[in-house]
This record gives C-alpha cells, sequence and structure tokens, in this order.
C-alpha cells in the first residue's frame, strides 16, 4: 500500500500536484487540520491540488474521520487511505461513500517465487535444483559477507513462498534471516554443483527458511475480516454436514489463536439456529463444550471443540423454531398501532382489584382437565395465527 502511494506520489509531482503522507498511528486531528488549511491556500492562491495520504487510516476514531468529510466534498483534498482493516467495519460509511474502495488481493505463490528470485540474485545466493546435484548459477557474484559461497535449495524457495501466505514483506524478510543466520553460523556443506565440480558453500534448507520465519504460517487477524470470514466458513460447513470442512476451519481459528470460548459461544447459538427441535441435546453438547473450555482453556479444550462441531455436522437440521421466532419478530414490527393486551382471562390477578377488574376470569386450568383444552392464549387480532408456516413475502 505504502508502495503504491509513493509510485502516485511520483507521479503526481510531475503533474505540479502535492501529496502529503500522514500516519493515523501518530497524527492528531490538529496535524489533519494543518494539512487541509495548507491544502485549501495552495488551492485558493496557485490553483495547485493537494493529494493526502493517511496510512492505516482505521486508526483514526469516527468523529476524526468525520474532518474530511465536507474537504473532499468540496474537492480540497484527494483522500487516499491504506488501511489493513476491513473499510466496511472501519470507516465511517459516509466517508467510504465518497472513496472508491481497491482491494489489494493476496500475491500468487508465482509472484511470490519470482521476487524471492529476484532477492536472491541481488544477494549473489545460487540456487540449487531439487536433486542438490546441478545448481542454476544466479546472476550476480557470491556474498561478500562471507569467504565460501551462499547456496539456497530451490526448495526451500519453493516453501517460503507458500508459507508467507501472500505477503511480499513476510516472504523478504524470512529469506534475510535465513540467510544472515546461516552466515553468522559459518557452517560449510560440501556440495556437488554444476558441469562436476565440487565445492564447499553455505547451504540454506527448507528447515533453515522455516526457523526464519519463527512463527506458524496461519496468518489469523482475530480483531480484523479473516475473523469472520472463518467463523461463518466453520457455521456453513456444519450446517452443510460437511465435518472435515468443519474441522479445517475450527483449526484454522484455534491454531491461528482464536478465543475458544468465542467459538463455544458460536456453538451454543449454532445448536438452536440450525440444529434446533432436531436435536434437543445439541444445546445440552454446546453448553457443556464452553463450561469445558471454560474450565481447562487451550491447549487442552482443542479436543472438547472438535467433538463438539463433529456432532453438530452430523447431526440433523432444523430451522423450524429459528423461522418461527423470526414470523414473530416480523409480526411484531409490521403491526400498526397499539399492541393488542393480553386477554383478561391470561391475566395474573394476585390482588382484589385485579379480581374485580376480572383478571383471570374464564381461565381453564389445563391440569383439571382430562380432554384437551379449548382456549385461545394469543389475542383476538391473532386468532388462528400460525408461525410455524410458511410466511409470503
Amino acid at each position: 500500500q505504502t508502495t503504491l502511494a509513493h509510485i502516485i506520489a511520483n507521479s503526481s509531482r510531475k503533474n505540479g500536484t502535492r501529496f502529503v503522507t500522514l500516519s493515523a498511528t501518530s497524527a492528531k486531528t490538529n496535524d489533519v487540520r494543518d494539512v487541509i488549511s495548507q491544502a485549501q491556500n495552495e488551492k485558493r492562491l496557485f490553483k495547485r491540488k493537494t493529494i493526502l495520504f493517511i496510512d492505516e487510516i482505521h486508526r483514526f476514531n469516527k468523529s476524526q474521520q468525520d474532518t474530511f468529510l465536507p474537504h473532499v466534498e468540496c474537492g480540497v483534498v484527494t483522500l487516499i487511505g491504506a488501511t489493513t482493516e476491513n473499510p466496511s467495519f472501519q470507516v465511517n460509511a459516509a466517508l467510504l461513500s465518497r472513496c472508491r474502495v481497491i482491494v489489494l488481493e493476496k500475491l500468487s505463490v508465482e509472484a511470490m517465487e519470482a521476487i524471492l528470485m529476484r532477492a536472491v540474485q541481488f544477494l549473489g545466493v545460487q540456487v540449487l535444483g531439487q536433486d542438490d546435484q546441478h545448481g542454476s548459477s544466479v546472476t550476480g557474484s557470491s556474498s561478500e559477507s562471507s569467504e565460501f559461497p551462499v547456496y539456497i535449495e530451490e526448495k526451500a524457495l519453493n516453501t517460503l513462498a507458500y508459507l508467507c501466505d501472500g505477503d511480499a514483506r513476510t516472504g523478504l524478510n524470512g529469506l534475510q534471516l535465513a540467510v544472515q543466520a546461516r552466515l553468522a553460523a559459518g557452517k560449510t556443506t560440501p556440495l556437488n554443483i554444476a558441469k562436476g565440480g565440487s565445492a564447499d558453500g553455505i547451504l540454506i534448507t527448507e528447515e533453515h527458511v522455516k526457523e526464519g520465519l519463527q512463527r506458524s504460517h496461519i496468518l489469523y487477524d482475530r480483531a480484523g475480516e479473516e475473523h469472520y470470514n472463518c467463523i461463518s466458513a466453520l457455521h456453513k460447513s456444519m450446517r452443510g454436514s460437511d465435518e472435515n470442512a468443519s474441522l479445517y476451519w475450527l483449526a484454522r481459528m484455534l491454531e491461528g489463536g482464536e478465543d475458544p470460548l468465542y467459538v463455544a459461544r458460536r456453538l451454543v447459538r449454532f445448536a438452536s439456529e440450525d440444529i434446533g427441535l432436531a436435536d434437543p441435546l445439541a444445546l445440552t453438547q454446546a453448553v457443556a463444550a464452553y463450561q469445558g473450555c471454560h474450565f481447562i482453556g487451550m491447549p487442552e479444550c482443542e479436543v472438547i471443540l472438535a467433538q463438539c462441531v463433529v456432532y453438530f455436522a452430523r447431526a440433523p437440521k432444523s430451522i423450524e423454531v429459528y423461522r418461527a421466532y423470526g414470523n414473530v419478530k416480523e409480526c411484531l414490527r409490521m403491526h400498526t398501532g397499539p399492541l393488542p393486551p393480553v386477554p383478561l382471562h391470561l391475566r395474573n390477578a394476585p390482588t382484589r382489584l385485579m379480581k374485580n377488574l376480572d383478571y383471570g376470569k374464564g381461565y381453564k386450568y389445563n391440569p383439571n382437565y382430562k380432554e384437551p383444552v379449548e382456549q385461545d392464549y394469543l389475542p383476538e387480532e391473532l386468532k388462528g395465527t400460525d408461525f410455524f408456516k410458511e410466511r409470503k413475502t
């Protein structure tokens, strides 16, 4: 994002446009007002446009973001905001509607391999083929920081391209750390290189690359969009009765550092929303899973959640109650005028005055009757309504 901003800056300066950069991590509202004041003067006096680049714009709260609104609206500044979060959640809707959202997707494995190849070429590191017998030398001199040539397995580069999860910065940092660590160790390895020769050199293997990353390759943002994407994928996989996919998305969340109690709470909801009366024991399972997670925590509670997730994936599904309750809410929302009163015979009459007002009069106490009791329980206006039937939209 910042690189793209610099490209825009270089291009805009050629056209005489000012390019101002602020970081929301350190800038204050007064800094923004100063920039906007300067932009107004530049526009009024010199007819010069201003592009304002805000890095990490999601760090500004909603009231701070409101500062931009009138000035973006009237064209005082052209706003470019960079954020690693989903702007739908972190940027004001009013400001978002005045901007064009450009999503930067993760780099492909092929693109990452090209970037890493360019990096090893720049470092003067040579790449050894899969059989470790024939090396394809990359253009560039051997690393000047070591008296021995530095080699890296092609498999190590391929692994790094996968592990960095489409993040070029992570890939380059991992490569740099792996090279520096091997140079610091100074251990050489006898190698068979191209044209049948042999030599001693410093070899970087797949294991060294993994050590260079020094973290799990599972990227997961507990507070951002990936959090909602993964829980949605888990919910839909259980709803679709795919036990393998359900376990996969559960593991993605737990191994990425998600709070197990959050997952357990979502399972309690799923038990009633998607399984419902098709298996009433599902709710008991979910509550027990939540209590188990609360008692023992991670990592021991992961198998408890896994058991519950598989149970839910295999369980029969019913949205009868969920849909019926939705129909009741719709009925309440669509009702015009005052809500109908509770029928007199259903009202409680704890005092003499209430009895004199006919509260509870005519109510038939069901346990006193052997046969079914004919009695209305809904208000007169809703008599005969069945919320469990499909409602016309």
